[in-house]
Order: structure tokens, then C-alpha cells, then sequence
């Protein structure tokens, strides 16, 4: 059977779970007040899971994004466009979603492919 990793788990989640080449994990903003700066603080955020993870943002294969207002998608969509790299866009979703604390503008569930050491 095929080890399953869990990073940092708590009794409730993990920080991300990495499995046959494969992690899983879910941003929220832990900064910032408006779209831009909460984006990109989760950005960051996103980035530190994936090393943690043995990964980066050129290996996202699915990110579901979670937005409190669809009105913000436009902000977002530029700042997604601006964080990716070149070629490497994911299958995504973005949908318009009550989130788990009023301060949260956006929550991003990623699928992320580990390359082999």
C-alpha cells in the first residue's frame, strides 16, 4: 500500500496530504483586508504548503476557488494570471461561496502533482 503523508494534521484537518505523487491542501487568507492583499498572502501561503509538500506552483493540476463576492473576480483573475507561470495554467473552477469566517474574501483547494525525487 502506498504511504499517505499528512502535514502538520490537527484533530479536524491537515495542512495538506500528499499521496502517490499527488497533494491536497486548502488555503485560506491568513492576512489582509481586501481581495489583492488577501490573494496574495494565501499565494504565499500556497507556496510555502507546496514545499512543504516536495512541489511548486508549475505542478497545480486543479484549483477550486471559493470567492465571497463574484464581484472580486476580476481582481482575482489578474492576480491569478500574474502568479502562475507561463504555460502552466490549472483546471479550475471559481464559484461564488459563503465562507467559513466573514473576513475570508476567497479559499482555494488545490491538487497539486509531486514530482519524483
Amino acid at each position: 500500500m502506498t504511504p499517505i503523508t499528512r502535514i502538520h494534521p490537527q484533530a479536524q484537518w491537515s495542512d495538506a496530504v500528499v499521496h502517490q505523487h499527488t497533494a491536497y491542501f486548502v488555503e485560506v487568507p491568513e492576512s489582509g483586508t481586501d481581495i489583492t492583499n488577501q490573494t496574495q498572502a494565501l499565494f504565499a501561503q500556497a507556496e510555502r504548503t507546496m514545499a512543504l509538500c516536495g512541489t511548486d506552483k508549475r505542478h497545480i493540476l486543479m484549483a477550486t476557488i471559493y470567492l465571497q463576492h463574484m464581484a472580486d473576480r476580476a481582481a482575482f483573475n489578474a492576480l491569478w494570471q500574474a502568479w502562475l507561470p507561463e504555460g502552466c495554467a490549472p483546471a479550475r473552477a471559481c464559484v461564488s461561496a459563503e465562507l467559513a469566517s466573514p473576513d475570508y474574501l476567497l479559499e482555494i483547494v488545490f491538487t497539486v502533482a509531486v514530482p519524483r525525487a
